[in-house]
């Protein structure tokens, strides 16, 4: 027997799990399709991402809002995925339990939010969201294929925690590891051409924005939120938390225009790297794609099989020996993925995976328009 497709298993867990809801959650957790703005709204600061929150649900209805998340990820995604939210009781600790953001409490491994927007399995276009600290993560289907797997972010506070034995936890060591090992393989002018600055930016320059453009500047930490902060201390304290890392870094104008996002793609071109290089920049590559389920991940990564991949571009900032701030940038044909470590010391991680032409379906979806929704 076939096993059903990965749109079929959305939209089963997606049903069962709407299904579960009293009239209140589902007025949350539920949206008419397209709702275009807040569709494309996404976060990955520990502000309210939009949906109804794990907690707000009983532990029956969050196990199916869980079952939900294992169906847009892979087995080694999911795993990442709820650890980096387990990680919030270890920030806590860290932090003293004294971060609050204007609520009960600060860190909090429960404030993860689900929505779906539109009819799962129906005819028509739906798609659904799962978002809270460090992690967001949607899928678009249409006419009943998964057709938008991006933006796909996931970060992790502390990068590296002590466990009990010689190894510590560290839940995106594979994005860290071997970037590290690509960029120390360079040398000369392959190195020189890599590297586009010795200071990296505090953060990923596409930030949270719905579209990605030519000349695209890093983002200022307090437009990565739902909204700016009303009160005081909070709204200061997200600004401090921006200038001090930029200050703590050295961080000029040069820098960050050195950084700046361009549709001409910087850094050593794949097609100049050596075979073993390509080799290695391929499996740094598959730790982003191989983030969703099998058959989508085999799917995405066709895009880049043999000379397909020559076109990627890969970008380093910062220091190349562990323990410095370093970024790093993979762009070419419908991928840009970016890569930061510079906050707390250098134990803070962002990632993303993005499809600048078809994050959230839109080239999909455009298509479909234009197809089925001709006007007289």
């Amino acid at each position: 027997m076939t096993p059903p497709h990965p749109a079929d298993r959305m939209a089963r867990a997606a049903q069962a799990w709407l299904e579960s809801l009293d009239p209140v959650q589902r007025a949350d957790a539920q949206l008419p399709w397209p709702a275009e703005v807040e569709r494309h709204r996404w976060y990955y600061t520990p502000t309210d991402h939009g949906g109804l929150p794990l907690t707000r649900q009983r532990p029956a209805q969050q196990g199916l809002a869980m079952q939900l998340l294992r169906t847009g990820t892979s087995r080694a995604g999911y795993v990442t995925t709820t650890t980096i939210m387990g990680l919030e009781n270890v920030l806590d600790e860290l932090e003293g339990w004294t971060v609050d953001w204007g609520r009960e409490r600060g860190r909090d491994p429960q404030l993860y939010w689900l929505r779906v927007f539109g009819e799962p399995g129906g005819s028509e276009p739906w798609s659904w969201r799962f978002g809270g600290h460090h992690v967001s993560i949607q899928h678009v289907v249409v006419d009943g294929e998964v057709r938008g797997s991006t933006p796909f972010f996931l970060g992790a506070d502390p990068a590296a925690s002590p466990l009990l034995g010689p190894h510590p936890l560290r839940p995106l060591a594979g994005a860290e590891d071997l970037a590290r090992d690509l960029v120390r393989s360079l040398d000369g002018p392959a190195a020189a051409r890599a590297l586009i600055t010795p200071v990296a930016p505090v953060d990923i320059v596409g930030g949270n924005r719905p579209h990605l453009a030519d000349g695209d500047l890093l983002m200022p930490l307090p437009d990565v939120w739902r909204g700016h902060f009303q009160e005081r201390r909070l709204k200061e304290r997200v600004e401090a938390m921006h200038s001090g890392a930029e200050k703590k870094a050295g961080v000029r104008p040069e820098h960050h225009e050195a950084v700046r996002l361009t549709h001409i793609p910087k850094g050593l071109r794949a097609g100049d790297m050596t075979d073993e290089q390509q080799d290695q920049l391929r499996s740094l590559l598959a730790v982003y794609l191989d983030r969703i389920p099998e058959e989508l991940a085999d799917r995405e990564a066709e895009k880049f099989a043999g000379d397909k991949l020559l076109d990627v571009h890969f970008a380093w900032a910062g220091g190349t020996e562990r323990g410095q701030p370093h970024y790093y940038r993979l762009q070419g044909p419908r991928l840009l993925v970016e890569y930061d470590n510079t906050q707390r010391d250098v134990n803070h991680v962002h990632t993303v995976w993005r499809d600048p032409e078809g994050d959230f379906g839109d080239d999909v979806l455009a298509r479909h328009r234009r197809q089925f929704h001709r006007t007289p």
